[in-house]
């Protein structure tokens, strides 16, 4: 019984850590870019997108959906790098291990 009280301790402790980290992550950025930084998105690590940059040579109006392609692709390296961040400062958590509706 001594070693079932232990790894519940040792699950809390992690599990504290873990929410210690996700707020932490709510504060920290990662930039996604498309057309060689002529759109950049900003997202956070809780996967908010919070500013979105467009440089005055992507808007042509005669190609509305180049500049539609580029925001989207801009946001999505966001959002795979914002995961990645998060992904990587968790396994330091678990050890590596992939815990279950985490991630």
């Amino acid at each position: 019984m001594k070693g079932m009280n232990e790894l519940v301790r040792q699950a809390q402790v992690m599990q504290k850590k873990m929410a210690k980290l996700q707020e932490d992550l709510q504060d920290r950025t990662v930039e996604g870019t498309a057309g060689g930084g002529m759109v950049t998105a900003v997202v956070s690590g809780s996967n908010e997108l919070q500013s979105l940059t467009i440089d005055k040579a992507a808007v042509d109006p005669n190609d509305v959906e180049m500049l539609q392609d580029l925001i989207l692709s801009a946001v999505n390296d966001g959002i795979k790098k914002a995961k990645a961040m998060m992904e990587a400062e968790m396994g330091q958590i678990t050890g590596g291990i992939k815990v279950p509706g985490l991630f």
